[in-house]
């Protein structure tokens, strides 16, 4: 049984011999049109006359905004850029999942690490970033002569979180997907309908999950003064 391969993955192997694997072409792909798509939604922005896209666009953002400020703390809206880029992106690549003829990337656990590693890396840059040795210094803990026990349990604990984030993304995606495909093809008609509102569902609360989890590691990841709780 051959690998199932997507519409653009089919193209390049046919047309340019570009033999890539399905989820790394279909990820790229998704990554190159979600730009597009953004830059044509937001090339006519207006104050005085917005369109129903705008409006659309302006109350998802002021939304995604007061969540930030409410886990992260003050002014977590700054953060929305990193953590928006990661919830959009991921709900992109779950729902292509149900459009036929192509596959959703994040039902690849390479991709869904990696996603994993990319907040990872983002967390830890803005902890550095905001509270340079004092981020440092929490991983030994309140007591210094308790950081040879604290400290490899909190470098545990870290890096255990992008595995965390990426494994649950990945099952998630993968299982409702593989679930959805044989009860299509044993019953076409009817029942595929409740698991496909069901695969919708999941693909975006996966997307918000991501997100949060995201938006709680940079809020532990900041200074004390800088959080609003």
């Amino acid at each position: 049984m051959g690998e199932l391969k997507s519409i653009p993955t089919i193209i390049l192997d046919k047309f340019f011999n570009f033999n890539l694997p399905d989820y790394f072409v279909m990820f790229y792909f998704i990554l190159v049109l979600s730009l597009i798509l953004f830059f044509f939604m937001t090339r006519k922005l207006s104050l005085k006359h917005p369109s129903p896209i705008q409006q659309i666009l302006e109350i998802t953002v002021e939304g995604l905004e007061k969540m930030l400020d409410d886990v992260i703390g003050k002014d977590g809206k700054r953060y929305l850029a990193p953590v928006g880029t990661f919830g959009v992106l991921i709900l992109m690549c779950n729902l292509f999942g149900f459009i036929p003829g192509f596959l959703p990337p994040t039902g690849s656990l390479i991709v869904t690490l990696s996603l994993g590693i990319c907040s990872f890396i983002t967390y830890n840059f803005i902890g550095l970033a905001r509270g340079g040795f004092s981020y440092l210094k929490h991983f030994i803990g309140p007591i210094a002569l308790l950081g040879i026990i604290y400290a490899p349990i909190e470098i545990v604990s870290h890096c255990s979180r992008p595995f965390s984030l990426g494994i649950r993304l990945f099952c998630n995606i993968f299982g409702d997907h593989q679930i959805g495909h044989i009860f299509l093809t044993l019953v076409p008609f009817g029942i595929p309908v409740a698991f496909i509102l069901l695969g919708l569902f999941v693909a975006c609360m996966q997307a918000f999950v991501f997100f949060m989890l995201s938006a709680v590691y940079i809020s532990l990841a900041l200074p004390n003064e800088e959080e609003g709780h």
